[in-house]
């Protein structure tokens, strides 16, 4: 059979203003930017759509769970401590905003170094193959000792390094997360995985000692978790694998011992999406009647702008 180019005329056709649409000037559109404008005119000027929408959508989130008096939990990969975002971080800390923080081993690593010296990061390729990576003594001998005099204490690994840094006077401790949330009393946990860490590397290290401060932190997390129903946040910043997976356990804990756990939001920032914070973040938790947000791009770009938008909804 020779088949001929279909002939168009019979088509029929319907009015544009028919039409729905899913853009619109009115509604959707950026607003104009202008040389001089505030942060919170520029947040304001930004379209209401895609990545934009879900930026604001988590700022809004954040200032309906605060109001409720309702957790927002920021859980955080070690990058988010190298990109220099204690200070934002803090400012938000500081204002009530955050309420609980999570990291994982090296996130809490970086932050006490940055607390001892002003630097963290060392170049592991230029000394991977000289036996060197990771033996730096002050590092692994203080936090190895924070934790074991920390667990003595009845600690978790999360307040025995905050507390170690506040104890012992480090020059730059204003810079540190862990001892700005020991300061304002509010639950820091640490979650590792053994053999992850440089410290685990040093003489000093305990298996039991690490083991048990990172497991107390995991039952205090789900505690945090266990609140999140009816208007709390779960922020999961640059954490591949272990965050994810850890909050997706809180979770389920929480829920098998009776809590009720709902009507939460949660959100995934990351420079790219990877499986495990989509499913164990963004939708298995708020599959019910919660909303997960992700939002893609650069965390020293991306969390300043959340910053400051919560900042303008909780003033």
């Amino acid at each position: 059979m020779k088949y001929r180019p279909v002939d168009l005329s019979g088509v029929s056709t319907y009015p544009l203003a028919e039409r729905k649409n899913k853009v619109s000037i009115k509604n959707d559109f950026a607003g104009p930017v202008s040389a001089g404008m505030s942060v919170a005119g520029l947040i304001d000027a930004l379209p209401r759509q895609l990545g934009a929408e879900s930026l604001m959508g988590v700022a809004d989130a954040v200032a309906d769970a605060r109001a409720k008096g309702k957790p927002v939990i920021l859980a955080m990969g070690a990058h988010v401590i190298k990109c220099g975002l204690q200070p934002v971080l803090k400012t938000l800390i500081e204002a009530g905003a955050i309420t609980a923080v999570a990291l994982n081993g090296a996130g809490s690593i970086h932050d006490y170094e940055l607390s001892l010296i002003g630097e963290t990061s060392e170049d592991v390729g230029a000394v991977l193959h000289c036996g060197t990576f990771g033996m730096a003594e002050e590092t692994g001998r203080d936090i190895n000792r924070a934790l074991k005099e920390g667990i003595a204490r009845g600690m978790g690994y999360g307040e025995s390094v905050g507390r170690f840094i506040i104890d012992s006077g480090n020059p730059f401790r204003e810079w540190s997360l862990l001892a700005t949330c020991v300061e304002r009393d509010i639950p820091v946990t640490v979650h590792v995985a053994l053999g992850t860490d440089i410290i685990h590397q040093h003489p000093a290290a305990d298996g039991a000692v690490i083991g048990e401060a990172t497991f107390r932190d995991f039952r205090l997390l789900t505690s945090v978790v266990a609140d999140l129903g009816d208007g709390g946040v779960f922020l999961n910043v640059g954490s591949a694998v272990l965050l994810p997976e850890v909050f997706l356990k809180a979770l389920s804990i929480a829920q098998n011992l009776g809590h009720h756990v709902d009507h939460f939001s949660t959100a995934n920032f990351d420079m790219q999406q990877h499986y495990r914070p989509l499913q164990n973040v963004v939708k298995r938790p708020t599959s019910g009647k919660g909303r997960g947000y992700t939002v893609t791009g650069h965390h020293e770009i991306m969390i300043p702008l959340l910053a400051a938008a919560i900042l303008d909804r909780l003033n």
